[in-house]
């Protein structure tokens, strides 16, 4: 991608990737192979949170969010808190230093406009709001790609996600609740669309017989393996008193439904989506002694799907464990922490298969689970259904992003391509 000065454009990727959350770097993977098929010459670098985790992965350079390395953990003593001051500060000159060397930065998916779990003012949404401002006053276009969005309670994270998406030169959502949630807090959304989130851009991975324990088939319906996605949960941003106590009922209801599926001789592949809920799967796996029980490891998106696809039914928490059962086909169960899980499940056909994660009652999910392996074919034909429409939509987002990140290099396109 070459504009008419022959200079090839600058293209910045921005959030919290290579951090450990299989999700957010399953956005970054989307847009990497957008930008490397229809726009190859750019160049393209990060600013994240992890940028060796980046640059190891997917190949390109990449900047340390953060000057303060301790920014995410908790400052006691003077020195940390001065440290963490001076860091916000270091960060303004930093950011727009970053941002001045691009000509478009694009934030790919992820729920930066939300709060729907725990979030600090001074944390992401400050970060967001550096960008966007930087974005405005150096004139570099910066897009919010299929991002999250959630109306918000905290004041000052409330604020600094409005500014933020005031500034930024293109909005595109994941959903329609994340659109209205915008209108809500007082951006004008009349020119936003709405798109699939980003990971449905993503290849899906063959399905293939993976190792471990399975249980024998039926002709009643589904017997064999079933896939259990886990969270560290501790409620949301505004749920911090109560964290502990979430926390418990979470596992608890989730252990008690683990062995429901064990006495029935189902298999459980435990998975997680991000490296904190490590935990969640150490304590099922003590609580829970059997053979059947077996956690895989996983460091993508297409890790998660292989997992799936070799699995009758899902059962997950995290927003992108949900969209790597739907995107295989594979019948799933929502333990939903938030509107957005409720979202997705809708729009794929799957609404009715919702269970809150504030309140995992096993019995009800047990009842909702075998309910689900009931209609297991008549769901897939559904989702196969659903996936196409996804696909054909995010076409559309991608020629919609070239049109507002690229016009200059579209129309030198156009010109050559003429007759």
């Amino acid at each position: 991608m070459t504009p008419a000065n022959g200079t090839p454009v600058r293209v910045g990727v921005f959030g919290l990737l290579g951090s450990g959350n299989l999700g957010n770097d399953g956005s970054l993977e989307a847009v990497l192979g957008y930008l490397r098929a229809e726009h190859p010459e750019a160049v393209v670098d990060a600013l994240c949170g992890g940028p060796e985790a980046v640059t190891a992965r997917f190949g390109i350079p990449a900047t340390r969010l953060h000057w303060y390395r301790g920014e995410y953990r908790t400052a006691s003593r003077a020195g940390a808190i001065a440290a963490k001051g001076l860091g916000k500060l270091v960060d303004a000159v930093r950011t727009a230093a970053w941002v001045r060397r691009h000509d478009v930065v694009i934030v790919p998916g992820m729920g930066v406009l939300e709060a729907t779990l725990p979030l600090r003012p001074w944390g992401f949404p400050y970060s967001l709001f550096l960008l966007c401002a930087s974005g405005r006053l150096l004139r570099t276009r910066v897009a919010l790609v299929s991002v999250g969005a959630a109306t918000i309670g905290n004041r000052p994270t409330r604020a600094l996600v409005r500014w933020s998406a005031r500034l930024a030169a293109y909005r595109s959502y994941r959903d329609a609740r994340s659109r209205d949630a915008m209108r809500a807090m007082g951006v004008d959304t009349s020119r936003d669309e709405v798109y699939p989130d980003l990971a449905f851009a993503l290849p899906t991975p063959p399905a293939t017989a993976l190792s471990g324990p399975s249980g024998p088939s039926g002709p009643s319906g589904p017997s064999g393996r079933v896939c259990l996605g886990v969270m560290a949960f501790h409620g949301g941003n505004d749920d911090r008193a109560r964290a502990e106590e979430i926390h418990r009922r979470y596992l608890d209801g989730t252990i008690r439904f683990v062995r429901a599926l064990v006495e029935d001789g189902r298999p459980v592949r435990l998975l997680t989506g991000d490296e904190c809920d490590a935990p969640v799967v150490a304590a099922i796996l003590d609580a829970v002694d059997s053979p059947l029980v077996t956690a895989a490891e996983t460091a993508s998106l297409a890790d998660l799907m292989r997992e799936m696809a070799a699995a009758d039914t899902v059962v997950a928490v995290r927003y992108h464990n949900l969209i790597c059962a739907l995107k295989t086909g594979t019948p799933v169960l929502a333990l939903c922490y938030a509107a957005k899980s409720d979202a997705l499940m809708d729009r794929m056909g799957l609404g009715a298969y919702c269970h809150p994660a504030r309140d995992v009652d096993a019995d009800r999910l047990l009842e909702q689970f075998r309910a689900l392996e009931k209609r297991s074919a008549e769901l897939r034909h559904t989702l196969a259904e659903r996936n196409l429409a996804a696909a054909r939509q995010l076409e559309h987002q991608f020629t919609a992003l070239d049109a507002a990140l690229f016009p200059a290099t579209d129309h030198a396109h156009a010109l050559r391509e003429a007759p």
